[in-house]
């Protein structure tokens, strides 16, 4: 069973930073894309970031230039370097892990709350 956790959330001021890990466990194929997706209350899950195996990386315009999203294939593990926090960035973040064959997992979330 693939379990996903999520690691590094909390409360930072505007303009701050945070860095968010989320590992992959018990995956049996081979993990092919992973990365962020966030949700703030009353709005749908939107996208923040993926990264390709091969390191080929996608970011949401809101965050392009303030985030960085990284991974180590060997730890199955993925990055999310957050600079310049707004809070309109406040959300719960959650990973997610493309295995072959089997799809995506996803991780519980953590909370990210950016105060003005």
């Amino acid at each position: 069973q693939v379990q996903l956790v999520e690691s590094g959330g909390g409360l930072v001021q505007a303009g701050g930073s945070l860095r968010l890990s989320c590992a992959a466990s018990g995956t049996i194929f081979r993990v092919n894309a992973m990365g962020w997706y966030r949700q703030a209350p009353g709005k749908q899950r939107e996208l923040v970031a993926t990264i390709a195996r091969d390191g080929a990386k996608n970011y949401a315009d809101p965050v392009k230039g303030r985030f960085t999203i990284s991974r180590d294939n060997a730890k199955n593990t993925v990055y999310l370097q957050m600079n310049s926090l707004k809070p309109e960035d406040t959300a719960v973040y959650y990973c997610y892990a493309d295995q072959e064959i089997l799809g995506k997992n996803w991780g519980q979330g953590t909370q990210v709350t950016v105060s003005s």
